[in-house]
């Protein structure tokens, strides 16, 4: 499934091609597909090691930014297991951008059928984010590469997140309707108002939505793709639990103690990063476009949540 303009093919042939020019020890291993992100494309290889291939120019600096970081924080995420750079593939002849393989870490996303509790894995969620949080972060000049919007302010997304409300309400608000649809411009419009964050910046993964997260024995055992590590305010950070159960959601929250501004200002990058996702994926991925839409609805859903925090 192609769903970028500038998308590089790949498939189980390119990567036979790239190990047997690069890791010649490994071009017998068996091969199979392993998912597909927005961002890479996933192939296990043998038993113990995963093949990361980059579906843009752009997410290639993410896992060179992965693998130059990641073996520093993973102390810090203990007991988690995070993914453990192994080798760091450069472009070849059946592809033209580096790539990366790590070690294979067992487990499955959470699910009904994954996780035992619901509220348990919230709170091991919330600790995780703060023993991240809590790590030590580089001086500003040795940050390059490390600054991303989910770390900055609400403001300045302002015009392309009107242009992407402006989209869905001219698809007829793409399965939210026009009423949830102006519900959720006012969410974000709340968001705007909210004084800016001062707090010092932090270490973020990015992207802590479902399918980045790994459970084992029913429990959260691991948090992997980094690909959106950074530094910044940690607002948006708290924004994938959207994606969450209620049950984990308001355990996330207890566990978190976040303040009432930080909570809508999350709120409000759950809305942000949902619209757009809702809207650039609506055709090309649909189901990806789901979970999306899954988000704003429990936004909207979870309204009375707010005394939470």
């Amino acid at each position: 499934m192609t769903l970028h303009e500038d998308e590089v093919a790949a498939d189980r042939a390119t990567v036979r091609a790239l190990l047997r020019e690069q890791r010649p020890e490994w071009a017998e291993l068996p091969v199979a597909e392993a998912g597909a992100g927005t961002d890479n494309r996933m192939f296990r290889l043998g038993a113990e090691l995963l093949v990361r291939l980059p579906r843009t120019a752009e997410t290639a600096r993410a896992l060179r930014k992965e693998r130059r970081w990641l073996p520093a924080l993973a102390p810090h995420l203990a007991p988690y297991a995070v993914p453990e750079p192994v080798h760091e593939g450069v472009p070849g002849a059946a592809f033209p951008l580096p790539w990366s393989v790590y070690r294979w870490i067992e487990g499955t996303v959470p699910a009904p059928d994954s996780v035992r509790d619901w509220a348990a894995l919230g709170t091991a969620l919330a600790g995780a984010v703060r023993t991240l949080h809590a790590a030590p972060v580089p001086d500003e000049t040795a940050r390059e590469g490390l600054d991303w919007y989910r770390g900055g302010e609400l403001g300045p997304c302002d015009e392309w997140v009107g242009a992407y409300f402006a989209e869905l309400a001219a698809a007829g608000g793409a399965g939210l309707g026009p009423g949830r649809l102006a519900r959720l411009a006012g969410v974000w419009r709340e968001g705007l108002l909210l004084p800016a964050p001062d707090g010092p910046a932090v270490w973020l993964h990015g992207d802590l939505k479902p399918s980045n997260l790994l459970v084992r024995d029913g429990a959260l055992h691991a948090v992997i793709d980094f690909g959106g590590l950074s530094v910044g305010f940690p607002d948006a950070e708290h924004a994938p639990v959207w994606d969450l159960p209620a049950a984990a959601r308001r355990a996330y929250w207890r566990a978190a103690a976040l303040s009432p501004e930080t909570w809508r200002r999350s709120r409000a990058w759950a809305v942000a990063v949902g619209v757009a996702g809702l809207s650039y994926y609506r055709e090309s991925d649909p189901a990806f476009a789901a979970e999306c839409r899954s988000r704003l609805l429990a936004v909207l859903d979870g309204a009375g949540e707010e005394v939470a925090p």
